[in-house]
């Protein structure tokens, strides 16, 4: 490691939390992972590439990983936020993939770090909204509480105000409080339309049990088709954003619009892998384009995908339903086996070879 005053060794490491901070808000995933990793060859040392790395690898759903490289953070600087708040996600993804006993304990250990997060930077905005989600999806019993959630949407509105409304929101859904929490998406939406998180949970809102109580089936999809062309032109070029929209056609029963929204996009977006993942999952959910849907996932499986999606699981999983769908059996069986190799637990990807199997 280079020797340098220990005033410009400060000065560097909390100039190099807020850099990361900024890429990994912004989805990009790959550019940090190079980036932490190119810093770590140099500074074998550094908490902040290693808490850094751990948040991309969770993102690339490679949890163990992820884990192994918070922990890393963490022995170098115990109270360094950005390690904590890695390590309490790279434990609630272990914990969302194990379904067993150790997911307890992953959840339980994850609640914790996110709390020692909040507590060593009370302006870590990832912190706050983990924590709030955490808060809500536990039981009691386990330290889960409501109330709790809307404290942590509070905090977070003074610090990023669309995000703290969005918190709210999905807190409220998780309630089945659809007609409060329906204003709560309106004033986060009008504070950051360009916001591809804000866009995207608000569309995936949309479809879920709550607002589909509260509309109705005809009325959910109707509001769909309002929604996703009246918020796709402030998220034009973010490809999260466009995933959204692109589901939301799907959602409503508008494949074709679905697919024809990517294709429009793809070379307009932050991270086009993204787009070609999406054209493989509207192919395999609606059984159009499936030629032109099984070569993007062909490419997709080939090349980087960015995180923040279904991953090269979620690929090969939607591989096998499009060849299944091809009447192409065995190839579906081997992308569903592929994408049980990645992770066990896949429950596409179980249940695509259990149909199989039942159909001969």
């Amino acid at each position: 490691m280079i020797r340098i005053a220990p005033v410009v060794l400060l000065s560097v490491l909390q100039a190099q939390a807020p850099a990361f901070r900024a890429d990994l808000e912004a989805g990009r995933y790959l550019k940090v992972l190079a980036e932490a990793d190119q810093r770590l060859r140099e500074h074998p040392n550094d908490a902040s590439a290693w808490a850094a790395k751990s948040q991309a690898l969770s993102s690339l759903l490679r949890f163990g990983e992820a884990l192994a490289a918070a922990e890393r953070a963490v022995s170098l600087k115990p109270d360094l936020a950005d390690a904590l708040l890695a390590r309490g996600l790279a434990r609630a993804g272990e914990a969302i993939k194990q379904r067993d006993l150790g997911a307890l304990r992953s959840a339980l250990g994850a609640m914790d770090d996110l709390r020692a997060a909040t507590a060593a930077d009370p302006t870590l905005v990832p912190a706050w909204t983990s924590l709030g989600l955490a808060y809500e999806m536990l039981p009691g019993l386990l330290g889960g509480s409501t109330r709790k959630a809307l404290q942590c949407a509070e905090r977070l509105r003074a610090l990023a105000p669309a995000r703290g409304d969005l918190l709210q929101a999905l807190v409220l859904v998780e309630e089945g409080k659809w007609g409060e929490a329906e204003p709560w998406f309106g004033r986060a939406l009008a504070k950051a339309p360009q916001d591809p998180e804000v866009v995207g949970q608000w569309l995936d809102a949309l479809d879920r049990k709550p607002a589909k109580k509260a509309l109705g089936e005809a009325g959910k999809n109707a509001r769909l088709l309002l929604e996703a062309p009246r918020l796709l032109p402030g998220v034009h070029t973010r490809a999260r954003g466009v995933v959204a929209v692109s589901d939301a056609y799907l959602h409503a029963g508008q494949p074709e619009a679905a697919w024809k929204v990517i294709q429009d996009h793809l070379g307009q977006v932050d991270a086009p892998s993204l787009l070609r993942l999406q054209l493989g999952k509207v192919a395999a959910a609606s059984g159009l384009h499936r030629t032109e849907g099984l070569a993007t996932l062909d490419q997709v499986l080939r090349e980087p995908l960015e995180g923040g999606s279904s991953g090269y699981p979620g690929a090969w999983w939607r591989r096998g339903q499009i060849l299944q769908g091809l009447g192409r059996k065995d190839e579906a069986r081997r992308s569903a086996q592929e994408a049980l190799k990645l992770d066990p637990r896949h429950r596409g990807a179980r249940e695509l070879l259990e149909q199989m199997q039942t159909s001969g």
